[in-house]
C-alpha cells in the first residue's frame, strides 16, 4: 500500500505513525504536513521533521497541563510520544553514541510516562527482574475494582517499544475488558539503550515477566494470553514452546525463520558490484535492516548478524506450544511473506490463521494502518469460550502432579521444563523434583 511516498520504507513508517490515529496517537494533519517537507529518502530530513513536530505538539500538551487542561494535555502527549519515535526511526548509523538519538528515545518515553496518568483508565508501572538487571513494563488495566481479567502478556518485536503498545494493542484490549500488560525485553527499547541486547532462547525474557503478571490481583491467572509484535511473533512463539501458562498465543504475524530475510539482503550484496554498499545505497529498508540489525544483536558486521540470526527459527519446535494459537498474515508482508503459514502448518495444538488481505486495507505488515480491524478479529478469537488447558498452572510456580521419581521428570519434561536452565520456571521445576522424589523417598 503506497502512502505518501514512493520509496516503500518511507511509505510504511509514515503509515506505521498515521494509523495511531485511530487510538489518539497522531493526527491525520500533523502527518501530512510533517511528511510533505520530508523528500524521498532523505532520512536527515525524516529525523528533523518529525522531531519538529513532536516538539510543538509536546508544547501544546505542556502548556495544557500546566492551564489543568487534563483531556488536551493527555492527547498531546500520546501523539508526541508517537511522532518522536517515528523521528528516531531511521538514526541506526551508531545510535549508541548519538546524542540526538537517546533524545528523541527519552523524550518518546517521558512524553508517554506523563500521558500515562491522565488516561481515563488506570495505569500501573512495573520492573520486570531479568537476570542482573530490570525491564521496564506497563500494566494498563480495564478498570479499578481490583477484578481478576483476562489479561495479554505483550511485547514487540525489531524496532518496536513499550511506548508504542499503548496504540498497537493496549487501547483495543482495554475497550474490551483485557488488562495488558507490555514490556520492553532485550534488544527493544530502554533494555536496549541499557546494553542489553536479543536472544533467541526467549522462554528465559518471558518466564519472569509471566511470574510477575501471576503476582498481580488483576490479572485472572487462568486467562494470559502472550501476544508478539513483528519480530515478537517468532519470539512469542519461540517463549509458548517452553513456557507453558499460557491460556492462548497471539503470533502478530508468524514468524518461522528470522534468518531469511537477512539471508536475502546478503545474497543480494554478494551479487552486486559493490557488495552491501550498493545494496544499502540503492535501498532504504535495507539500509535499516542492516544498520539496526548490527545495534540490536550487538554485532559489527552485518556477516554477524546473518549468523547470529540462524538461531531464530522455529523449526522442530513449533509442535511443543499446546496452548490454543491464532497465527496472523498479511498479504503483501514485505519481510516474512508466506511464514505465518509454514508456523500455522507445524503447530498441533488448538490453531486458526487469519489472513488479511490488501483489497481491505489491512495487507501491509502487522496490518498498520487497519488497526481496528486487526482489533476486531483477534479478540473475537479469544473472546470464544475455551476448556483449561491442563498444562497451564494458575500459580506462580509450575505444578508438578503427585508422583515420584522419574515419573515427575518424564512429566516435567512433556509440560515443556528443561532442567538445570537459569530462568526461575526452570529452577522452581528443579527445586520440586528434588523435594518429590525426597518425599517418595527416591
Amino acid at each position: 500500500m503506497k502512502f505518501l511516498f514512493d520509496d516503500e520504507s518511507f511509505s510504511f513508517e509514515a503509515l506505521r505513525a498515521a494509523g495511531y490515529t485511530a487510538y489518539a496517537g497522531a493526527d491525520l494533519g500533523e502527518v501530512l504536513v510533517t511528511c510533505r517537507q520530508i523528500p524521498e529518502t532523505d532520512e536527515a530530513a525524516w529525523s528533523a521533521q518529525w522531531a519538529a513536530t513532536a516538539a510543538r505538539i509536546e508544547g501544546i500538551g505542556r502548556d495544557a497541563l500546566t492551564a489543568g487542561h487534563r483531556v488536551s494535555a493527555r492527547e498531546a502527549l500520546l501523539r508526541a510520544s508517537n511522532y518522536y519515535r517515528a523521528a528516531d526511526f531511521y538514526r541506526r548509523d551508531d545510535p549508541d553514541h548519538d546524542a540526538e538519538s537517546a533524545r528523541l528515545s527519552k523524550a518518546s518515553q517521558q512524553t508517554f510516562a506523563d500521558a500515562a496518568p491522565l488516561l481515563d483508565t488506570p495505569v500501573r508501572a512495573l520492573s520486570i527482574p531479568y537476570e542482573d538487571s530490570t525491564l521496564p513494563a506497563y500494566l494498563f488495566l480495564v478498570d479499578d475494582s481490583g477484578a481478576p481479567r483476562p489479561t495479554v502478556l505483550f511485547h514487540g518485536g525489531f524496532d518496536s517499544t513499550l511506548e508504542e503498545s499503548y496504540f498497537a494493542i493496549a487501547v483495543g484490549a482495554l475497550r474490551r475488558g483485557y488488562n495488558v500488560l507490555a514490556f520492553d525485553g532485550p534488544g527493544q527499547g530502554a533494555p536496549l539503550r541499557h546494553g542489553l541486547r536479543f536472544r533467541p532462547d526467549w522462554e528465559a525474557v518471558v518466564t519472569p515477566a509471566v511470574d510477575v503478571a501471576l503476582s498481580q490481583p488483576e490479572v485472572d491467572n487462568d486467562k494470559l494470553t502472550l501476544m508478539g509484535m513483528s519480530m515478537g511473533g517468532y519470539l512469542a512463539a519461540r517463549a509458548a514452546a517452553y513456557e507453558q501458562r499460557f491460556a492462548a498465543c497471539v503470533l502478530y504475524d508468524g514468524i518461522y525463520d528470522l534468518h531469511e530475510p537477512f539471508t536475502a539482503i546478503a545474497a543480494q550484496a554478494a551479487s552486486a558490484p559493490g557488495g552491501l554498499d550498493d545494496v544499502t545505497a540503492a535501498n532504504t529498508g535495507a539500509s535499516w535492516v542492516v544498520r539496526n540489525g548490527k545495534w540490536t544483536f550487538g554485532l559489527p558486521t552485518f556477516d554477524d548478524v546473518v549468523e547470529a540470526t540462524k538461531a531464530y527459527t522455529m523449526a522442530g519446535i513449533t509442535d511443543r506450544i499446546t496452548c490454543p494459537t491464532l497465527v496472523l498474515d498479511a498479504e503483501n508482508d514485505q519481510f516474512f511473506r508466506g511464514q505465518p503459514q509454514r508456523v500455522f502448518d507445524e503447530l498441533t495444538c488448538e490453531k486458526e490463521l487469519i489472513f488479511f488481505r490488501e483489497d481491505e486495507g489491512a495487507g501491509e505488515h502487522c496490518h498498520e494502518g487497519a488497526l481496528f480491524l486487526f482489533h476486531q478479529r483477534t479478540f473475537d478469537w479469544l473472546d470464544r469460550p475455551r476448556p483449561l488447558n491442563a498444562l497451564r498452572t494458575t500459580a506462580s510456580r509450575p505444578r508438578v502432579a503427585p508422583v515420584t521419581g522419574r515419573a515427575v521428570v518424564a512429566r516435567l519434561a512433556r509440560e515443556g521444563y528443561r532442567l538445570g536452565v537459569h530462568h526461575s520456571a526452570g529452577k522452581a521445576a528443579a527445586d520440586e523434583i528434588v523435594e518429590r522424589i525426597a518425599e517418595a523417598g527416591g
